[in-house]
């Protein structure tokens, strides 16, 4: 088996977090049969997630010549991104918060940011997916805006931008965590 990347791992237990807590707060308006099994499959999802990085961790390189380190380049333009992210979802929620009063539009916002965020990690880490994910998670907060600007309740948004991108934050958090299970060996072996 391969050893997975640390990167990898540690990124996709973010994910699998970001994405429970996007279904779990924003499943509200769903009926409640629909909003259990879809926070049920949330969990297990997280879950899987959970368990293949412990796994993977076991068989991750470790050390200081560790291959997944990043580079110091890396680390800060990685840093940097998060600090726009922060004060991209922070500045935006007080404008729609305070000036619009428009509470219910908030996840959109933090959909279209978190999206947009994969932009410039794609680049970064030379990952082509996080376009993929980027574009969807990003598209979601459109249309989360959309219908919050038609919508008072907020319902549809809390669906459209709060629970669609935590399933497809927590399917690539499994995706990733679990390639090296499937991944065909390019490592030296597991003894």
């Amino acid at each position: 088996m391969q050893k997975p990347a640390r990167g990898r791992l540690i990124g996709s237990l973010v994910a699998a977090g970001f994405g429970l807590i996007y279904v779990l707060v924003n499943s509200w308006p769903l009926p409640s049969a629909a909003a259990w099994a879809v926070r049920i499959a949330a969990i297990a999802l997280a879950t899987v997630t959970a368990g293949s990085v412990a796994v993977g961790a076991v068989r991750a390189p470790d050390g200081p010549g560790d291959a997944d380190a990043p580079p110091p380049r890396l680390a800060r333009g990685y840093w940097l991104i998060v600090a726009g992210e922060v004060a991209a979802l922070f500045g935006g929620l007080a404008v729609i918060n305070g000036l619009l009063d428009a509470p219910h539009a908030g996840v959109a916002w933090v959909s279209l940011v978190v999206g947009a965020h994969f932009v410039p990690m794609a680049r970064l880490f030379r990952l082509a997916f996080f376009h993929l994910i980027g574009a969807v998670i990003g598209a979601c907060g459109i249309a989360g805006l959309v219908f919050a600007a038609l919508q008072s309740s907020g319902e549809v948004t809390a669906v459209v931008a709060g629970v669609l991108p935590g399933l497809v934050l927590l399917g690539f958090a499994v995706w990733g965590s679990t390639r090296w299970w499937v991944t065909p060996q390019t490592a030296e072996p597991f003894p």
